[in-house]
């Protein structure tokens, strides 16, 4: 076994968990959780979601910015939880690369009930987020984000909670690492 933190990538489209089940997993093996988004760029630019992505449509900055600086963190010394759309594929040395799935209803479910909204127009808008999103990952990376075949761990989400999510993840990196 070594004694080499583990850096752990963890994928899935919006509402599909990825943050939450990040942050558990990062909390359970004491390792740095690192979720840098177009929310957080949008932040820091002080503008909007909505103004990022309409942004995203035809300049590369923003998805080259938000993909850079977290392998960036990533890579640092020391252990880590990357949870973002395209961990498993702009980290493939993560010793453990997981996808997570869920239905479009489930997604927009989870996304009302943390932002609130109207759930139609939330299942809208997540459902043409998806195809912009995977037009400029085919576009930048030649990355398609509906193949999902090289994580070590596929999980779909539907009808389980984030703790058994964490739970799973823990025990695929035991089995795979020792650790």
């Amino acid at each position: 076994m070594s004694d080499v933190e583990p850096r752990i990538a963890i994928s899935g489209k919006s509402g599909c968990g990825n943050t939450t089940v990040s942050k558990l997993v990062a909390e359970r093996l004491g390792l740095r959780f690192i979720n840098f988004t177009f929310r957080t760029l949008a932040a820091e630019h002080g503008i909007t979601l909505e103004d990022v992505l309409k942004k995203a449509k035809s300049d590369d900055y923003w998805d080259r910015a938000v993909d850079e600086r977290q392998v960036a963190m990533a890579r640092q010394d020391g252990g880590c939880v990357l949870g973002s759309r395209l961990a498993v594929w702009m980290l493939p040395e993560a010793d453990l690369k997981v996808y997570l799935r869920a239905s479009a209803d489930t997604r927009a479910a989870r996304i009302l009930k943390r932002e609130g909204g109207d759930l139609e127009a939330i299942k809208s808008f997540t459902a043409e987020r998806d195809r912009q999103d995977s037009a400029r990952y085919k576009a930048l990376y030649d990355i398609d984000n509906d193949d999902y075949s090289q994580a070590d761990l596929i999980v779909d989400t539907d009808g389980i909670g984030p703790e058994a999510i964490a739970d799973r993840i823990v025990a695929a990196l035991s089995a795979k690492t020792g650790r």
